[in-house]
């Protein structure tokens, strides 16, 4: 459980733009890691990136942040969609992975 109480927060997301060969994926990962989230962040066919985020809301809120405004550096974001945003009592992952 989060601190004080709180629910955790989850969130499914796409980042769409010039978000491949650009070390998205791992800079991705990196900051989810220091936020102290948990999911998944993975490469599409459509050459977007799609995952999944799970921590407390105000970690989750930044990250959304940084996946919308600043990416890797090499990165060109056109949009970013988030779906499925809901509170949850637990994380459901263990860690947050890069699938391959």
């Amino acid at each position: 459980m989060a601190t004080g109480g709180e629910a955790f927060l989850s969130v499914e997301f796409e980042v769409i733009g010039k978000v491949q060969g650009v070390f998205f994926r791992k800079y991705t990962h990196r900051n989810a890691v220091k936020r102290g989230l948990v999911g998944w962040v993975q490469n599409t066919e459509r050459g977007s990136v799609v995952g999944i985020m799970q921590g407390p809301e105000n970690e989750v809120k930044d990250m959304k942040r940084w996946l919308k405004k600043t990416g890797s550096p090499k990165s060109r974001i056109e949009r970013c969609i988030f779906k499925d945003e809901k509170p949850i009592p637990n994380k459901e992952f263990k860690n947050f992975d890069i699938i391959r």
